[in-house]
């Protein structure tokens, strides 16, 4: 369930060009104006630092921030022809785990602050790689202004919200449409821990359990879910009622998901939005 970079047109002019610190010209009654591409931020590059070690260890490597709408991607890159792997986290002034995320893939966007990303990462294809990558840390402070848009899709989920082994749970998931740019399509997902023995089920005709494994295979993914509305309108929620199977003992949390269109001609646009955690109480 993975679509383009999210946005609606209107909110992607504002947001990219406060980053890049532009003054947009006025737009003609009506007319849909075209978004400037994701302004990056980067850091120069730094050695990376051994856990636990004062001493730089390994190639040195740059932090990128880019913000698109309500997301954002930090990536990195070495001085090296090798690849970059790891994971970030970022700190906004005394607020800890404002924002985390593996580099390279989107993340949700907080909102505008001064950010510290510290970034965990590991260099692979050079010499030293196939006996010990190198691995360590690197940091870079970025001020962001960029806007957070208000949401085009929301996701709620009712009462209980949460989960006890060895019993079925019912969950009551509404998806509202909030914004008129788009239409009515939207794919809905849960995904349950695998391995855990959970199991998701809905009498819900727009609801299967996805298909695994290459065909003729006909095995199913029992710990997820995947819903195709195609309804949704400002005004018009859609609601899916889920049955959640936990076997004793056992504990799993459920993540949902939801990705959309907003399709302007034949371009091909949407975005990806993150729903409530149900945890295992």
């Amino acid at each position: 369930m993975r679509l383009g970079t999210p946005l609606p047109a209107a909110l992607a002019v504002a947001a990219l060009t406060v980053l890049a610190g532009a003054v947009p010209a006025a737009a003609a009654p009506g007319a849909r104006a075209a978004a400037p591409p994701p302004v990056s931020h980067c850091t120069p590059a730094a050695p990376l630092t051994q856990r636990g070690a004062e001493r730089p260890a390994g190639p040195t490597v740059g932090l990128c921030v880019t913000v698109a709408g309500a997301s954002m991607t930090v990536s990195a890159s070495a001085d090296c022809a090798c690849d970059v792997s790891g994971t970030w986290t970022a700190r906004r002034g005394d607020e800890d785990g404002a924002a985390s995320g593996t580099l390279g893939t989107r993340a949700d966007y907080p909102g505008p602050g001064t950010y510290e990303v510290t970034a965990t990462v590991q260099v692979g294809g050079t010499p030293r790689a196939a006996a010990a990558p190198p691995a360590g840390t690197v940091t870079g402070t970025f001020t962001l202004t960029a806007p957070k848009p208000a949401p085009s899709h929301t996701i709620e989920v009712g009462s209980p919200a949460a989960l006890t082994p060895g019993t079925t749970t019912t969950l009551t998931y509404t998806v509202a449409r909030t914004s008129d740019d788009g239409d009515g399509s939207a794919r809905f997902g849960l995904i349950g821990e695998p391995g855990t023995g959970i199991e998701l089920a809905s009498t819900d005709v727009r609801c299967v359990n996805p298909l695994t494994g290459r065909y003729p295979a006909t095995k199913r993914s029992p710990h997820a879910l995947d819903c195709a509305l195609t309804d949704l309108q400002p005004g018009r929620p859609a609601t899916v009622t889920v049955h959640v199977t936990l076997p004793a003992d056992t504990c799993s949390t459920i993540v949902s998901k939801l990705g959309y269109w907003t399709p302007k001609g034949q371009q091909v646009a949407g975005a990806m939005l993150n729903g409530p955690t149900v945890r295992c109480g």
